[in-house]
């Protein structure tokens, strides 16, 4: 070094040497920006789980109005105010359930004394396979005394819980008039309701558009696309417990058909009581039978038609379906798995959006 010369160090010189590499800070800045909506959306999820109470309703509302939002738009270019249409809906939609409720209570109620016997000698056939399998007979007597025990408890807390259960009725009632409510102000006043959110959504009133007709688009798809396999199961199913002489083929496709809407778990529910009805009103054969059916129906023919039922309704593959709906049922619970196959749809259809409107916008 010349004597005289600066000793200190160019700061530009070692601002290039020690500054962080590019990819690593948008990496970093990417990670900071995921864990910050994490937290956002946990925190979102927990206010609502502390106001379930009005929650939940309102989603459940959302959930049909959007489903039946096009018959309230069918009867209104038909002539008839939209209030007026929204209140025939309702009361079609009470009407509905109160049926289903009488047919259901009312079909279990005329077949208790028919279906305990039926449940015993199923539960005595299952004892005689234990044994015929080498199992110890007190052992097998002892799991047919605990099937004794849990069945009669179901038919109990089926036939009588609710009756018993003041605080659970109030709780059921309270949702539903909620839901009612709730319902009825958004078939009456759906337009404006959207048109406001729209409004408020954060960005430009043409694009919010876009997204929640996207949503609303993915919602009554899935409806459509699950009200397909549901009749197509229960046509299997009680045309299988027909031919198979099976008790209450009807009630069997009925229970069928009711399954289907439970994502996942009430179809295979549903084959669980058909095969235990037929093993113990028609014998081993038709259980085995029954148990065939069930698994062509919610497995091999099921994917023949979920392809063209999903593939059709929501764009996406039945294996996505089955991922993002068992992952928001996790996350979320119900409402998680009702919604997470239609908002993964409706997501996958902004994206596709938004690239194409990118790609014909302007340079410059």
């Amino acid at each position: 070094m010349k004597e005289g010369a600066d000793p200190s160090i160019d700061p530009a010189a070692l601002s290039r040497v020690v500054a962080t590499p590019r990819w690593l800070r948008d990496m970093g800045f990417s990670a900071w920006l995921l864990v910050g909506v994490t937290l956002l959306v946990v925190g979102l999820v927990w206010l609502l789980s502390l106001t379930d109470t009005i929650v939940m309703p309102v989603i459940t509302a959302a959930v049909v109005a959007a489903v039946a939002s096009p018959v309230i738009a069918w009867l209104q270019r038909r002539g008839l105010p939209r209030g007026l249409a929204a209140a025939l809906m309702m009361l079609a939609a009470i009407a509905l359930g109160i049926g289903m409720v009488l047919l259901i209570v009312g079909g279990i109620t005329n077949e208790t004394s028919g279906l305990s016997g039926q449940l015993n000698d199923a539960k005595s056939t299952i004892e005689g396979w234990l044994k015929d399998l080498g199992i110890d007979p007190s052992t097998a007597k002892n799991a047919k005394d605990s099937a004794s025990s849990s069945s009669t408890a179901a038919v109990d807390t089926l036939l009588k819980g609710v009756a018993n259960g003041l605080e659970t009725l109030s709780s059921l009632v309270f949702f539903l008039v909620l839901t009612a409510l709730s319902l009825f102000f958004l078939l009456k006043d759906g337009p404006e309701i959207r048109a406001w959110g729209e409004r408020h959504l954060g960005v430009p009133v043409s694009m919010a558009h876009t997204i929640v007709e996207r949503v609303l688009q993915s919602l009554r798809g899935y409806f459509f696309g699950v009200t397909i396999v549901a009749l197509f199961n229960a046509v299997v199913v009680g045309g299988g417990a027909l031919v198979l002489g099976v008790p209450r083929p009807g009630t069997i496709a009925l229970i069928t058909f009711i399954g289907a809407y439970i994502p996942y778990l009430g179809a295979w529910t549903a084959g669980a009581f058909s095969v235990l009805l037929a093993l113990g009103g028609a014998g081993t054969d038709a259980a085995i039978g029954m148990i065939v059916i069930q698994l062509l129906a919610n497995g091999i023919l099921q994917q023949l038609i979920q392809p063209i039922a999903y593939g059709a309704a929501l764009g996406i593959h039945p294996l996505a379906v089955l991922v993002v709906t068992i992952g928001g049922g996790c996350l979320f619970g119900a409402v998680g798995l009702i919604l997470a196959a239609p908002l993964t749809s409706a997501v996958t259809k902004i994206s596709a959006d938004v690239a194409a409107a990118r790609k014909t916008a302007p340079v410059g």
